[in-house]
């Protein structure tokens, strides 16, 4: 009596599920061998001939080479890319401030104006010092003016 071995792929439904895990862990691979070539760039204890190295290592023996480099280096592969994140999130946070303070309303020359006056009245000037700060003031080179280049 001779049994029939039936494996995975004789059936269809199996068969659909292995080509779809096989073209999954196809893809996963990929992922992983770019992430660690970006890796290999970010890492900047790395000198030039030893990411050359890597690089070389990677594309010629990809299967070993991205497990070698797995085994040899993954555990700080996390902490790279946290740190790259994170000096992108304070550049971004920094842009952001930045231009925020660039957007605050200045005050006009008459609110400046209306403030000398005011200065003035309590005492805490001279008129002297009252009519040069109103003469910078209507001359545009007082602090109510923007830098140039700004709009």
């Amino acid at each position: 009596m001779s049994a029939q071995t039936y494996l995975a792929y004789d059936f269809p439904l199996l068969s659909a599920f292995w080509t779809i895990l096989v073209f999954f862990l196809w893809i996963m691979w990929f992922v992983l061998l770019f992430r660690i070539v970006v890796d290999i760039f970010r890492d900047d204890s790395l000198s030039g001939w030893a990411k050359a190295g890597w690089l070389v290592f990677v594309c010629v023996l990809p299967f070993l080479g991205v497990f070698v480099y797995v085994i040899a280096r993954g555990k700080n592969m996390g902490g790279r890319e946290m740190a790259q994140a994170r000096a992108q999130q304070e550049a971004f946070d920094a842009y952001i401030r930045d231009t925020a303070k660039g957007a605050e309303p200045r005050p006009s020359s008459i609110d400046e104006l209306a403030k000398l006056s005011e200065i003035r009245a309590r005492g805490d000037i001279t008129d002297e010092e009252f009519r040069r700060a109103k003469e910078l003031v209507l001359s545009g080179t007082g602090p109510s003016t923007r830098p140039t280049g700004m709009s």
